[in-house]
């Protein structure tokens, strides 16, 4: 059960596709010497169950199709960071978040991943498992898929009724995916 999840607060979230070149036996001092740079910022974790390098060619070839980063599929894992605290709740007295914690956490989480980031060209993050701040949101998480995506948004869901924050075409939106604005 996910007892800690209910309630919690987070203060940083975010992750990046590392891709199976970081393994080439050129690229793995820098892939160690960064990944020891990070955690002297913050704990990283690798998910190892999450990219395709080395996977069925079969299960490589469908990926292709879907709608993810294709940054996936020469993925060896992604990296994931991430801070936050217990159940908080704004208002309620000796439950409240922690707003200078949150900032310090942020900022940690925020250091090692540069460190990660600075070893991909084009670093790619997985949507669900992310920054919700990512200012590089169309990019970073759906890859030369947007223009694709976007296209397929407008066709079948011309007046917006399924919005989700950093989802495809929320750009045309308001934050709050209440107001349609001027696409940019």
């Amino acid at each position: 059960m996910n007892l800690n999840e209910v309630g919690w607060v987070l203060h940083a979230f975010q992750s990046v596709w590392l891709p199976a070149s970081l393994l080439e036996p050129d690229q793995r001092a820098r892939l160690v010497d960064a990944l020891v740079a990070a955690a002297a910022h913050w704990e990283v974790e690798l998910g190892f169950n999450k990219g395709l390098a080395g996977g069925r060619p079969e299960a490589i070839e469908a990926a292709r199709d879907t709608a993810m980063n294709p940054a996936v599929i020469d993925a060896f894992a992604l990296a994931i960071c991430g801070a936050g605290e217990s159940p908080a709740y704004p208002g309620v007295p000796r439950h409240e978040p922690d707003v200078v914690k949150a900032g310090y956490d942020a900022a940690g989480v925020t250091a090692a991943m540069g460190e990660l980031r600075k070893l991909v060209p084009r670093p790619a993050s997985y949507v669900w498992e992310t920054d919700y701040f990512e200012p590089n949101w169309q990019d970073s998480f759906w890859g030369d898929n947007y223009a694709r995506l976007k296209r397929v948004k407008q066709k079948y869901d011309p007046d917006g009724l399924f919005f989700l924050h950093h989802g495809v075409g929320s750009e045309d939106w308001s934050a709050d995916g209440f107001t349609r604005v001027e696409a940019r």
